[in-house]
């Protein structure tokens, strides 16, 4: 039997009315229990007959109901209904015609004891051993891990390992259309091991689900720190924008899940200002779907040198820093390409912070192991790790590039997916949008941070805007994936998903100290304003397309005549005035200058007035655009 109490964070909704009340109800996030299990759920005013309902999350025909046989003062005792499975559930009591909402629970249903630890043997040099099931069935084909060494169930769901322990932990590759357990956001698809000559038992417990069609939100760079008053931002810029996007996802079925693309937190800060991992995770809660994590260099302890000693506190507390899992169709790859050296870091003292940005030796034996076990070599692969494996694009004056590898060892990355037909890498570090079709066959996406520009043109006493160095809104990226057809967009924080582009009439952008920086002078300033110190007067549009790539178009019309449009590199104006000369304005460094990005396009007007049709589609065939009238202001709230 088990009893459920005070150890969750569910409540029963304030508002709901009925002529009866159930009191002193906090429900556990999740649920371990056999089939037909007895329940004790701690509570006030239930009665003997009371039905107790367990609704399919986002399914309300899919309902299961139970009697409550019995009842104390502060319980009430039911039985799990019968057929139930694993699974989310809306969770609720009915008396005669009313309903009363008491909470979500997850439900693992979890092994009989016909796979009791006794029931695997023991096999000479194999250090750890179970079994991985759904509704007390062993689930074959289901790849297993301890970082280093690799291997699948067999037919009964059952493994060995000729672990070495020295990562800690056993991950499974989460198979497609299963979910694990969640400690509230965190999928548990890793389980902790005591260490030591002694065979360990490791079992896991799969929900089944249909997640074929589903959506993934990569989100890079969070940088939270308690300072420029992030949390607030965090909290009423972020937290909104991606809640309402996983409600509209979520409320036509279909399931969404979050994946961290390194730099949650801030390495420099985690003891100044006591905002470390731990008060990452109570931010990171607060999004309403399970979230993968990939480790960046700020995530590392800045009190301890040395890559494996320095992220001993991320998988403490985060978990594994490198693993797999499946969602649909879709094979999906955490990587650790972050080698933390840190220089001078001791107890009490903040070393160099340096690091190299490189797969180290034994994440990579792990990985081409890993690979080995998908047969299927066009099966679709989604790779999130936190540097870039390609520079940012730099294009010629004929607007073209050439990809260029900047990852130490990513040369030997490149060649260990080279069987695959369809990769796509998700990174971030940069603080700006990029990508990079590198070849037939792969595609990497470098994504404009969360944080944009760590938080400071939202701050206090700045810009009241919320953009990175490339001049994109602060955002993230999402992926919409049925089967195996993959869609994605960039989303801006606080904007619709049809905000792709910003348009400047050049000839309203003049940045001088007297207008932006009237603290400092046009001397300090001109070297950060680049071209836009001197006034613009060619009648020239500037558009910054945020999530371009080279299958895009972008096209611009005068009275209906074609102006020719360019592809060029260049400096988002926006930005400087927004960061650059606002720091300057206060007297300090603008440590985080604004870039030079690819994804801008110029075109030449005739006239100074007239007004210009701004199209660009996207390379699914979605088109966005503007009706500028010009002149257009140059302002910090401008679109």
């Amino acid at each position: 039997m088990v009893t459920l109490h005070g150890c969750g964070d569910e409540k029963i909704p304030e508002t709901e009315k009925t002529e009866f009340r159930i009191t002193g109800i906090s429900l556990p996030t999740s649920l371990e229990i056999r089939k037909n299990g007895e329940i004790t759920l701690t509570g006030k005013g239930f009665e003997v007959g009371d039905l107790i309902n367990f609704v399919v999350f986002n399914d309300e025909n899919s309902k299961f109901s139970t009697k409550v046989l019995s009842v104390t003062s502060q319980s009430a005792l039911f039985k799990l209904p019968v057929n139930l499975s694993s699974g989310t559930y809306s969770l609720s009591v009915t008396r005669d015609s009313q309903t009363l909402t008491l909470g979500t629970i997850q439900i693992i249903i979890i092994a009989d004891n016909d796979i009791p630890d006794n029931a695997i043997p023991d096999i000479q040099g194999m250090t750890v051993k179970g079994v991985v099931y759904c509704d007390d069935e062993g689930i074959p084909g289901v790849v297993v891990s301890d970082g280093y060494e690799v291997t699948i169930t067999d037919e009964n769901g059952i493994y060995y390992l000729p672990s070495d322990k020295q990562s800690g932990y056993i991950f499974i590759s989460v198979p497609g259309n299963y979910e694990v357990p969640n400690n509230k956001n965190l999928p548990q698809f890793y389980q902790r091991l005591a260490g030591g000559s002694k065979v360990e038992q490791i079992d896991f417990s799969l929900i089944k689900v249909d997640n074929s069609n589903h959506v993934v939100l990569a989100m890079a760079d969070w940088h939270l720190a308690n300072r420029t008053n992030d949390l607030e931002q965090f909290t009423s810029g972020f937290l909104v924008d991606v809640n309402n996007i996983i409600r509209d996802y979520q409320s036509k079925g279909v399931k969404v899940y979050g994946l961290t693309l390194g730099d949650m937190s801030w390495d420099r800060y985690w003891y100044d200002n006591s905002f470390a991992l731990p008060e990452y995770l109570t931010m990171m809660n607060k999004i309403n779907c399970p979230i993968f994590n990939v480790m960046g260099n700020h995530d590392n302890d800045p009190y301890i040198s040395g890559d494996w000693a320095s992220e001993q506190t991320f998988k403490d507390i985060v978990g594994p820093t490198y693993y797999a899992f499946n969602l649909g169709k879709i094979h999906y790859i955490v990587l650790d390409n972050i080698e933390y050296i840190n220089l001078g870091g001791a107890q009490g003292v903040v070393g160099q912070r340096n690091y190299n940005k490189t797969i180290v030796q034994r994440q990579r034996v792990w990985l081409k192991r890993h690979l080995a076990t998908i047969e299927d070599k066009d099966t679709p692969i989604v790779i999130g790790m936190h540097a870039p494996l390609h520079g940012r694009v730099k294009v010629d004056n004929n607007g073209s590039y050439q990809p260029k590898i900047t990852m130490e060892n990513g040369d030997l990355l490149v060649s260990d997916l080279s069987g695959f037909s369809n990769v796509h890498l998700l990174t971030g570090h940069s603080h700006i949008n990029y990508a990079v079709n590198a070849s037939s066959t792969l595609m990497e996406h470098n994504i404009g941070a969360v944080c944009a520009t760590w938080w400071w043109t939202g701050s206090n006493g700045y810009a009241g805007n919320h953009i990175c160095k490339d001049g994109s809104p602060g955002g993230y990226s999402v992926w919409e994936l049925n089967n195996r057809e993959i869609e994605w967009y960039y989303k801006s924080i606080g904007y619709d998903r049809t905000y792709q582009f910003r348009a400047y009439d050049l000839n309203t952008v003049h940045i001088t100290a007297a207008t932006h920086a009237p603290n400092s002078s046009d001397v300090l300033l001109a070297p950060y304003a680049k071209e836009y110190a001197t006034p613009g007067n060619l009648n020239e549009v500037l558009i910054n397309v945020f999530g371009y790539d080279d299958e895009w178009e972008v096209e611009v019309k005068e009275n209906e005549n074609m102006l020719e449009v360019k592809r060029v590199k260049t400096h988002d104006p926006l930005h400087i005035i927004s960061y650059t000369a606002l720091r300057l304005n206060d007297g300090a460094e603008p440590n985080f200058a604004t870039h030079n990005t690819s994804h801008m396009f110029k075109a030449k007007a005739a006239s100074a007035t007239s007004s210009l049709q701004i199209t660009v589609k996207d390379r699914f065939g979605n088109i966005y655009s503007e009706i500028m009238e010009r002149p257009k202001a140059f302002t910090y709230s401008m679109k």
